[in-house]
């Protein structure tokens, strides 16, 4: 792939979003590995653990870019950058992590946390790249920032912008079906019938957004049974903090619609 052509620039794009979409949540890891450090050693330990952090990711990412050349594992590399586009856009972050009080401890906690976290980045990264190792390379350096300094900046955008994620998951889905119909056991039938190559592409992308919408959807319905019980599906009972055994008020709000207020204890 050569530099600066337009196929290169779409597909440092779509790295970049990526990035943007996958690495800003490791940043958070970062911060919390950290955050029990004196402020003096904090810097030092979110620098060397991110060093630490994007050495594992390079050779991980340029070694799966070598394996994506095999038949069959581009394949394999797309259905689960789907299932990874899916999971963008239902999952709820929970970041238990442990602070360290020591510099070490925290360095080694933020390395082994991102390498655990990183497999979504890496496998994504490597698809975007389509085989080019500068591209890897680039797509990493360009999360450094991220993961060091953006966290707190990429949290109020998805907040205040949450069309960031759903965008992020359409290049994914983009991402994936751009790998399933390149694998070398199929990329000679898909390149003489393009028609149905750009059909599966679309097919995956809003497959992707439909079903990430239907699944957000769902989990925040409140149903309620024959018993005049409400259910509360357990990603809503978990963001609206509530227990088994709290008390509410219901009242109206101006639109007439039912508000129920928990009761302090």
């Amino acid at each position: 792939m050569e530099w600066l052509t337009p196929s290169f620039l779409l597909a440092l794009l779509n790295i970049i979003l990526i990035d943007l979409v996958l690495a800003g949540d490791n940043a958070i890891v970062i911060a919390l590995a950290a955050r029990n450090l004196p402020k003096d050693k904090q810097k030092g330990a979110i620098l060397w653990g991110t060093v630490g952090a994007v050495v594992i990711r390079i050779v991980a990412t340029l070694a799966v870019v070598w394996l994506l050349e095999l038949p069959y594992l581009l394949l394999i590399g797309g259905l689960v950058l789907i299932w990874i586009a899916y999971k963008l856009l239902v999952d709820q972050k929970d970041h238990a992590i442990e602070a360290k009080p020591r510099l070490a401890d925290a360095i080694r906690t933020i390395i082994i946390a991102d390498a655990a976290m990183g497999f979504d980045n890496v496998i994504a990264v490597a698809g975007a790249a389509h085989g080019s190792f500068s591209l890897v390379i680039l797509g990493l350096i360009i999360s450094v920032p991220i993961m060091v300094w953006g966290s707190t900046l990429f949290i109020k955008l998805v907040d205040r912008f949450p069309i960031i994620i759903w965008l992020g998951s359409a290049v994914l889905a983009y991402t994936a079906a751009k790998m399933l119909t390149e694998d070398r056991s199929v990329a000679g039938y898909f390149h003489e019938n393009p028609v149905v190559k750009w059909a599966i592409v679309f097919l995956i992308i809003v497959g992707v957004l439909a079903l990430g919408y239907l699944k957000k959807k769902s989990g925040s319905v409140v149903s309620v049974n024959e018993h005049g019980a409400l259910t509360i599906p357990v990603g809503l009972e978990k963001e609206a903090g509530i227990q088994p055994d709290d008390n509410f008020t219901a009242s109206r709000d101006k639109d007439g619609r039912l508000v129920l207020v928990k009761s302090r204890s």
